[in-house]
């Protein structure tokens, strides 16, 4: 898709004064942002970021003109069938797809039994996809006890997506069961342009990767659209995040919203959409792009989203036949703000303790002593996250010093890391660099010691470390 499509010259702000490009704080990365600040009084012109001062339209008289729409506002407006929508309105959107775990689903079922009735049947079995992955390799009685309730809801309303795990002493024999949900959606094809996906789970937001408003919801809404196939949302106003410039070595998409997230706080998203666009990001694979929108709940953020291009296109040819259609912002789309970074400028980043806003320069903390290392999750858990882990290991060329786990988000991932040759390695797969730099054998996807979870759970923290 050609930028034009997906990054208007002529959008206009809500927000009519500009900032010039301004240095940030000493100790954030040396690089560029420009920002579209509130103003207490709007002016009659409507500023442009990218194009000259253009008057304000006057209103037809023979009736009212047509606002433009943000992508996440398109969005909404399709699945609640209306033609406008504006940031602020509460309307009822009807769910491409639902998507719940073993950590929420049981509760999420009790409640759509009590309102919907014992006897109920979902408002779609093809819209639901059940996914266990947080607490699966355990002893714990009452965490397995949770997946057997997710199979049991499946077979009782024919669920034709449960990606079911019956073998706990050995995944590669349960030929259904996928690992970490968030990979794992987009992995089978549930992820597609245009559509609304909602799941029980934060880091629901990677979806939006995908072009689709997708965020994460509690288990009594999981429970109400079980039943109605609908929910009432707030329409979100748009934050818009234009990231231009080539990608320098060690930076990636992680380092990216750690920028974005150190400049506007851990709630400078607070119930608002996130845009990313610009030829940074038209530059990103999909798995890149994933993390990108994965981490805007840490922002505060409603829901995260890219347009949808070739990238896209071509990542869901082998994954999808269900026909999807992307929508792009409109020229004239109203954004609360614009934030504009110089991606060549940045630096590899660190958020320390205790906020993922606690942005920090790597190399400001190459003292910091570290107890272990702990590679996966729905953020960090790809094929290419463990690619990049690789390059790192290879360059250094040493074993590593404290204990380190890895933890492939999927059951792909794991077989990528066993079969994949990492470029420049001399023919290695990632699992054989890894297991040359010491490392711990990857383990069983899933998410790990990501969410803490039973006691048992591998790389649990049991006792303060710095991880």
């Amino acid at each position: 898709m050609a930028s034009s499509a997906i990054a208007p010259t002529s959008a206009h702000f809500i927000n009519n004064k500009e900032l010039s490009l301004s240095a940030l704080s000493p100790s954030s990365p040396s690089i560029s942002v420009q920002r579209c600040k509130r103003t207490a009084k709007m002016s009659k012109k409507i500023s442009s970021v990218m194009s000259p001062q253009q008057f304000e339209r006057k209103p037809a008289t023979t009736g009212s003109v047509k606002t433009g729409m943000t992508m996440t506002e398109k969005i909404l407006a399709r699945a609640s069938e209306k033609s406008q929508l504006r940031p602020g309105e509460n309307v009822w959107v009807n769910v491409d797809v639902l998507m719940t775990h073993d950590v929420c689903g049981p509760g999420s079922f009790a409640i759509f039994k009590k309102e919907f009735g014992h006897d109920a049947k979902v408002w779609d079995r093809k819209k639901i996809v059940i996914i266990p992955d947080h607490y699966i390799f355990t002893s714990d009685e009452l965490a397995n006890r949770n997946v057997d309730i997710l199979r049991d809801f499946s077979i009782e309303q024919n669920i034709k997506y449960f990606y079911d795990i019956k073998d706990l002493s050995n995944f590669k024999a349960n030929t259904d069961y996928k690992g970490v949900c968030h990979i794992a959606l987009a992995q089978e094809g549930h992820c597609r342009p245009g559509e609304v996906l909602l799941g029980t789970d934060s880091h629901t937001c990677t979806a939006g990767a995908f072009g689709q408003f997708a965020t994460g919801i509690g288990i009594t809404d999981a429970g109400f659209v079980l039943g109605a196939g609908k929910l009432l949302l707030k329409v979100p106003p748009t934050l818009r995040f234009v990231m231009d410039g080539e990608m320098p070595d060690y930076v990636l998409a992680k380092d990216l919203i750690l920028q974005i997230i150190g400049e506007i706080s851990v709630s400078g998203a607070t119930y608002k959409a996130m845009e990313f666009l610009g030829t940074t990001v038209e530059s990103l694979s999909m798995e890149e792009r994933m993390t990108l929108c994965n981490m805007v709940i840490e922002a505060g953020g409603k829901n995260g989203v890219v347009p949808a291009d070739s990238t896209t296109f071509k990542y869901l040819e082998d994954k999808t036949s269900v026909p999807y259609e992307p929508v792009y912002s409109d020229a004239q789309a109203r954004y609360l703000s614009e934030y504009r970074f110089d991606i060549s400028k940045l630096e590899p980043l660190v958020a320390k303790p205790h906020s993922p806003d606690n942005r920090a320069l790597a190399r400001e903390c190459k003292d910091v002593k570290i107890d272990r290392v702990y590679i996966g999750s729905c953020t960090g858990g790809k094929t290419e996250d463990f690619f990049a882990a690789a390059k790192v290991f290879l360059a250094s060329g040493k074993k590593v010093k404290v204990p380190t786990f890895l933890v492939p988000a999927t059951q792909k991932v794991w077989m990528d890391v066993y079969t994949l040759l990492v470029p420049g390695s001399g023919g290695k797969t990632c699992s054989q660099i890894f297991e040359e730099a010491g490392c711990d054998t990857p383990a069983s996807p899933t998410c790990g010691a990501c969410m803490g979870g039973p006691r048992d759970t591998y790389a649990r923290l049991n006792e303060p470390q710095a991880s």
